[in-house]
């Protein structure tokens, strides 16, 4: 699905379903999320190192507890000239990927974003940082998110995807 009608979806749906993460009084005030520009640079094929794969990974989450999930490997991709590396966990047939960057706390959610590898062929999967969005406890604190594991700090910036709910 192009990015754009994924965005008009998820607008229509926190707007308007009763199980959107925002409250019913955000709902009744929201007006759409904010994204950076769609960016054809940061969309990548790549594919896993199986390096880790099948481990338990313990991650901490936001409410301060701990959840576990299966580690699928590590993908690594070149952004502004830097290579990059990220754990990501299985989810599926794809990826489950959250990771935070130089502009998180600034312009994009301070404790970091999520985006998901969709699987493509012969291993590959594509991974497109505009379809980068904020875990549901950046809309409410009654959420329970993952929180991206220190591994998965970017030094560069992603910008692409959601921004700060506002």
């Amino acid at each position: 699905m192009d990015v754009e009608k994924l965005r008009r979806e998820k607008d229509h749906y926190f707007g308007h379903a009763h199980d959107s993460p925002l409250t019913v009084d955000q709902r009744g005030q929201f007006e759409g999320l904010h994204y950076f520009p769609n960016d054809p640079a940061l969309r990548f094929t790549v594919t896993v190192d199986p390096d880790g794969a099948g481990a338990v990974e313990e991650v901490e989450m936001s409410d301060g507890s701990t959840d576990h999930l299966p580690r699928a490997g590590t993908v690594r991709f070149d952004v502004d000239g830097e290579r990059a590396g990220l754990i990501a966990f299985a989810q599926g047939d794809g990826l489950f990927i959250p990771f935070r960057d130089s502009t998180s706390g600034n312009e994009t959610y301070g404790a970091g974003r999520y985006v998901e590898a969709e699987p493509l062929d012969d291993g590959r999967f594509e991974l497109d940082f505009n379809r980068a969005y904020n875990p549901y406890c950046a809309y409410n604190d009654a959420w329970r998110c993952p929180l991206p594991p220190r591994e998965n700090w970017l030094a560069v910036p992603i910008r692409a995807g959601e921004l700060s709910f506002h």
